[in-house]
């Protein structure tokens, strides 16, 4: 972002980019392996995913991404839904929100400390009883996802069920920024 040595000065780069001087020269310097081992120890490390939440329910069907070269172009067009699992001070709860992708506005969450099926189909029918049905309704393969509540509850309404492909983070990528908000903020 900053050009150093080009026609316009770092300092006035720094303003228009409301950022401070000292942050544009600042370069990080890499921790000693001593404190690395150290902060192993303690437990100490970055904010990602480690559980495998997603992972189909035995037998489940898997549908087809839909959304390769779709134009989102109106609210209630694409829905997608994904959970995180905050941590606590013992174990996890459990975090599901419907989105709306043109949006972006969150319709409906639920929090459980059990990870099946149940809570999420709740928030799926408060979604659908209060914005309509949308066209395309996009999650990961999780079970949850994957289960028979969940997928005949879009059925019944007339939906078209689209699952992100195995490992593909990206096609949900809405929903998870949010949980990068969620997590950080």
């Amino acid at each position: 972002m900053i050009e150093r040595g080009g026609e316009v000065p770092v300092e006035r780069q720094a303003a228009l980019l409301e950022l401070s001087r000292s942050s544009v020269y600042y370069e990080p310097r890499p921790l000693p392996e001593r404190d690395l081992q150290l902060m192993r120890r303690m437990g100490i490390e970055a904010l990602y995913s480690k559980r495998r939440t997603s992972r189909p329910a035995r037998g489940a069907a898997v549908y087809p991404y839909l959304l390769g070269h779709l134009a989102i172009e109106r609210f209630g067009q694409v829905w997608a839904a994904d959970i995180t699992y905050p941590p606590m001070a013992h174990g996890f709860l459990y975090l599901m929100a419907i989105l709306d992708v043109y949006s972006r506005k969150v319709l409906t969450w639920r929090l459980s400390n059990t990870l099946s099926a149940d809570f999420c189909v709740e928030a799926l029918e408060e979604a659908l009883a209060r914005y309509g049905r949308p066209e395309i309704f996009n999650t990961d393969q999780g079970a949850q996802f994957t289960a028979a509540e969940w997928t005949a509850t879009l059925k019944d309404a007339g939906v078209a069920i689209s699952m992100d492909g195995k490992g593909r983070w990206i096609d949900n990528v809405f929903i998870e920024q949010l949980w990068r908000s969620v997590k950080y903020e």
